[in-house]
């Protein structure tokens, strides 16, 4: 028996019970037409009062607001019960109705489907119908609203296709079974079984499609911290105050002298210790809350890159970085890139900052990656972050090797831990070039101005974090000092109306900070 199957599955109502505050459900479904005006399959009438008897539902979807530990939210759910939560033209009115009354009030938007799909009674006017819910959410997301998924047991068809597959932020059902054909209609149409294990809840999980696996009871916990951070906004403040920020935490400022000698050779054998901590460690010892996120959406999942909703200080933002550690140290790879696009993404959609951390030994160097299009990746992640009209901030945190460090470089403001450093190979690789042999690695690299404290001196870096005298040797104070100076930059760009939506003139102020270094 699957743990579909031992999971009592809930309906409509009881999971809006789980997962709403106590009370606060109020519904915005206005009565349905039912057959009037629609040309149907015989006996669809009857279908219908059948379905509602069953369900104790007048459609297949319900809809209404309520609150999620006290944040006010727009829901759509389907009732399962009623035709399989198929879609038809009614129920596809009131979806596009309750998003777009979810649009206009300004709220964030659940949606939880459970659905066969397309509801086969009405035809090809059914189906064509999630083009048009496809483009109310779509007007939702352009208003910078969140939107976010639940996939429930079952989702197939149409309804995966299209609003299913939408969300900022997606979740899934433990065991449910989530796929585009149903696997009864595949074997039907293929005299087999389609293979097992396939359309699952974790499966998409594992390759990247869903953020989450998380059980209803869990449900409210998840959303209310995702709400939580796209809530949070810092309140900005003045030059003054963030600079005095900066010296409690302990900032060594680029302009300032260095506190510390470290010679380019041995800043990249520091960067390469593998007790030195990592984005995962920075997040997790550095901010203040975290909903790591899951891949690109793209079946591809290499697990390189982490996307994270985090908070650092007062404020929200999405964090996108390497991840060096474990089976992840490898190489990095196209996905990884779509992976970081997808962070970018949504800091456009959500109008969040984006924190990008660097951290890499450099891109793959693979058959499969040159045919996974790793130069064209590379290319369109840097032409997307150049372009991102929210604020940005770089951190330099180790290793800055190549085209996958500086596809993640371009910010409005730049921190480097003091031995992390940038250069176009490693420095084996560059002194194989100039010289055919790797012996030359430690005098290429102080020749090349590849440290922080270079980087600060061509303006490149805006801010050095020192290491005392190693981060590998202090891992949680180190992440802590640079959580707190992520959130003083922060902060910093909210106090200068960066949040405020001037995006233009910030775009032209990042390209002419690059533009001065070719000068």
């Amino acid at each position: 028996m699957t743990a579909m199957a031992m999971r009592r599955r809930l309906g409509a109502r009881e999971l809006l019970e789980h997962m709403l505050d106590a009370g606060t459900f109020v519904s915005w479904d206005s009565p349905v037409r039912g057959v009037v005006g629609l040309s149907a399959a015989p006996g669809y009438a009857a279908d219908l009062i059948a379905a509602a008897e069953k369900s104790g539902s007048d459609e297949s979807v319900l809809t209404g607001e309520g609150r999620i530990r006290n944040h006010r939210v727009a829901v759509v759910v389907s009732d399962f019960a009623f035709l399989a939560g198929s879609i038809g033209r009614d129920a596809a009115r009131r979806l596009v109705a309750a998003v777009e009354r979810a649009t206009q009030l300004g709220l964030p938007l659940v949606a939880m489907p459970a659905s066969g799909g397309t509801r086969m009674q009405e035809g090809t006017s059914a189906f064509l119908a999630m083009v048009e819910i496809v483009a109310a959410v779509q007007a939702h997301r352009d208003a910078g609203l969140p939107y976010l998924v639940y996939l429930r047991h079952p989702t197939t068809g149409g309804v995966m296709a299209s609003w299913g597959s939408l969300g900022h932020v997606t979740t899934a059902e433990p065991g449910a079974l989530l796929g585009f054909l149903g696997p009864r209609v595949y074997e039907a149409l293929h005299g087999e079984a389609f293979p097992p294990g396939v359309q699952t809840a974790e499966n998409l999980f594992d390759h990247g499609h869903v953020d989450a696996v998380v059980p209803p009871e869990g449900l409210s916990d998840y959303f209310a911290r995702v709400l939580d951070l796209l809530r949070a906004r810092s309140s900005g403040s003045s030059s003054a105050a963030v600079a005095g920020l900066g010296q409690a935490a302990g900032l060594g400022q680029a302009a300032a002298p260095e506190t510390q000698q470290t010679g380019a050779w041995d800043a990249v054998q520091r960067s390469r210790d593998p007790l030195r901590p990592s984005t995962e460690e920075l997040l997790r010892d550095g901010a203040g809350d975290v909903v790591l996120l899951r891949g690109a959406g793209d079946g591809a999942k290499e697990n390189g890159m982490l996307v994270a909703l985090a908070r650092f200080g007062n404020t929200s933002c999405v964090v996108v970085g390497h991840q060096r550690h474990g089976a992840s140290g490898k190489s990095m790879g196209p996905a990884s890139l779509r992976d970081a696009r997808r962070g970018i993404r949504l800091a456009k959609d959500l109008r969040l900052p984006l924190v990008t951390v660097i951290d890499t030994p450099g891109a793959a160097l693979s058959k499969e990656a040159e045919e996974g299009g790793l130069a064209a990746e590379i290319a369109r992640a840097l032409y997307d972050l150049l372009g991102l009209g929210t604020p940005t901030l770089s951190v330099l945190l180790g290793q800055g090797t190549g085209g996958g460090a500086l596809a993640l470089l371009p910010a409005d403001r730049t921190l480097a831990a003091r031995n992390a450093w940038l250069a176009p190979l490693p420095p084996e690789g560059a002194s194989v070039i100039v010289h055919r042999t790797t012996s030359h690695a430690p005098a290429l690299a102080e020749s090349q101005g590849i440290t922080a404290a270079a980087l600060a001196g061509r303006g490149v870096v805006d801010v050095v974090l020192e290491e005392r005298p190693d981060a590998a040797q202090e891992p949680v104070d180190f992440c802590r000092r640079m959580g707190e100076v992520i959130g003083v930059e922060l902060q910093a760009l909210a106090g200068s109306g960066a949040l405020a939506g001037s995006g233009f003139p910030r775009l032209q102020a990042r390209r002419a900070r690059y533009r001065a270094l070719v000068s």
